[in-house]
């Protein structure tokens, strides 16, 4: 399973319905802070005028970004379904590639990749790419799980390690071949499913545990908890590329 294969990235979004699935069990009420307030929060504190989001899905995040900044925004996504989803919410989204960003030079003060970066094949493109289109003082916010979310589900159907490639244990370091400062704020916790059918729900709506659906046992604990483990990295001041 490999989360960056161009052709099982085209067919997982080529509509929303799996995605939001993963998406409620995500925003359901838990004790531990919002990741994507937090990511809201590190844009609008760069004080913003233009703002590129890659990899935008239905648009919610680049909303949120335009209503708490009041920063132009544009997002990307290689979906035409997310892309016509977001221009729904009134978001400025084009269908595009963040391996290559169809801007110039400078272009954007702020750039934000939530969950997107472990489906890049060209990651090192990817956040070259990035980092040119920004202005000097720019920052990007990268938005990713630990390789150990949700561990206590894998283990459970037995689909073995989480294959993103782009994590919170190796974030700081990819990021800061591109960037001259990265720092990362981790939140963490624990996901609760209520029932089985909570679980199996999620399981099947997932790229890489849908595949070892049948493993789930008939009977487990519930409600069922599995951790919550999400980092939000800040990168600024773009280095030049070589």
């Amino acid at each position: 399973m490999r989360l960056d294969d161009p052709t099982l990235v085209a067919e997982e979004y080529a509509d929303e319905t799996r995605l939001r699935r993963r998406a409620a069990a995500h925003t359901r009420p838990t004790e531990s802070a919002d990741p994507r307030a937090l990511a809201v929060a590190a844009v609008a504190a760069a004080s913003p005028r233009r703002v590129l989001e890659a990899g935008c899905g239905w648009g919610e995040l680049a909303e949120w970004i335009a209503r708490e900044t009041g920063a132009d925004v544009v997002a990307l996504d290689l979906s035409p379904r997310m892309v016509e989803l977001a221009r729904e919410r009134g978001v400025d989204a084009r269908v595009a590639d963040v391996q290559q960003l169809p801007f110039g030079d400078g272009e954007f003060d702020c750039a934000v990749a939530a969950w997107m970066l472990y489906h890049v094949p060209d990651l090192e493109g990817a956040l070259a790419e990035l980092a040119r289109v920004l202005a000097p003082d720019g920052r990007v916010v990268a938005v990713t799980n630990s390789a150990f979310h949700l561990q206590e589900l894998r283990e459970l159907v037995g689909s073995g390690p989480s294959p993103s490639t782009f994590t919170r244990e190796n974030g700081e370091q990819l990021l800061g071949r591109h960037f001259a400062r990265v720092a990362r704020q981790d939140v963490d916790g624990r996901l609760e499913f209520p029932t089985h059918s909570d679980v199996e729900e999620y399981v099947q709506a997932s790229i890489s545990m849908s595949p070892f659906a049948a493993n789930l046992p008939r009977v487990f604990s519930e409600p069922f908890f599995a951790r919550r483990a999400i980092s939000i990295f800040v990168a600024e001041d773009p280095r030049p590329c070589p």
